[in-house]
């Protein structure tokens, strides 16, 4: 079996006039050669102007590679780019589906059309996709007295409609409120646990969504693959200490002795509110050190309520690779 997408030392190049005389070359996309099989949820992680959408823009037949190949469903994005747009769809945040004149149903329906979706299989897969992202109710209402959340449910629902084998969700829940994003991430979930022969591509600036959702995710900066792992050997991969918090009465003395504990790296404690406890957070050379913190604070009367081991974000992984936060990165665009 092919890998549902694969791209193989792919380039792309944009020439940016800097005077009349004068032309510099921009590598938007810089040897990235990846591997996605069927039944994967991937997500494609990195800062503005890292590439991603230019990968996404290639992949589906809108833009033209510089250099290397590109394959979807092991079909040639170049020479075969008319058999590729008939198995494909895409989602983006923020964009607007339709005409604000149609309805919810009649967006749909017209949306089935453009793909040649027979009038029974059209009325059956709207109805249904209607329901699985909870537009039922608001099928005849217009799109443009739509909320933003709603607009994007319909989004969503627009781009499943010709049943595609292989779908990308280009930050797809950008600017919507809590419920409706958590309402996209249980229709993505849903849709790949019902069709596990199909692909997501998925790109976010929300790392708490990538770690829910990918089964694998890809970091990109400057064009260039950076990493790529699951969320877990990500994480796993760039902790080099072993890190616990502690809830606990402690007495004011305490954190000098923790601090002189053999294997202890680091210790900081922030008072509990409306409490007496105390949240200690540690940093230990090796997960064995915390029996000897443990032994310390019962040897000092202090009386533990909750210990837990923590891990690195997908935050502290970007950050740890790519050199900045998503924050950080959004103010040098605007700057």
């Amino acid at each position: 079996m092919f890998p549902s997408i694969q791209t193989v030392h792919l380039k792309r190049f944009y020439t940016k006039r800097r005077s009349k005389r004068e032309k510099e070359t921009i590598k938007a996309l810089d040897e990235v050669s990846l591997e996605i099989q069927p039944g994967e949820l991937f997500g494609l992680l990195g800062p503005n102007g890292a590439g991603k959408t230019t990968l996404i823009k290639i992949l589906t037949t809108l833009l033209l590679p510089s250099e290397g190949q590109a394959f979807v469903d092991g079909l040639d994005v170049v020479k075969q780019a008319a058999l590729i747009r008939h198995r494909i769809n895409m989602v983006s945040g923020g964009e607007h589906a339709g005409y604000g004149i149609l309805t919810v149903r009649e967006t749909l329906w017209m949306f089935s059309q453009f793909y040649g979706i027979s009038y029974a299989v059209a009325k059956k897969r709207i109805d249904e996709l209607l329901a699985l992202v909870e537009l039922k109710e608001e099928e005849k209402t217009r799109v443009n007295r739509l909320s933003t959340g709603m607009r994007q449910k319909l989004n969503f629902a627009r781009g499943f409609i010709n049943d595609p084998k292989i779908v990308f969700l280009d930050e797809p829940t950008l600017g919507l409120d809590v419920t409706s994003a958590m309402a996209c991430r249980k229709f993505i979930k849903r849709w790949i646990a019902e069709h596990p022969e199909k692909t997501v591509l998925f790109t976010t600036h929300y790392m708490a969504e990538a770690d829910e959702l990918c089964d694998r995710i890809a970091i990109i900066s400057h064009g260039k693959i950076l990493s790529c792992d699951t969320p877990a050997n990500l994480k796993r991969g760039v902790q080099k200490e072993a890190l616990f918090e502690i809830e606990a009465f402690t007495p004011d003395s305490l954190m000098e002795q923790l601090s002189e504990i053999q294997g202890v790296l680091r210790v900081s404690s922030h008072r509990q509110p409306h409490s007496s406890d105390t949240l200690l957070r540690l940093s230990l050379q090796e997960d064995a050190v915390i029996a000897r913190v443990l032994e310390r604070i019962t040897a000092m009367g202090g009386q533990i309520r909750l210990l837990r081991k923590t891990e690195p974000t997908l935050e502290d992984v970007f950050v740890s690779i790519v050199g900045r936060t998503f924050e950080e990165d959004e103010s040098v665009r605007e700057s």
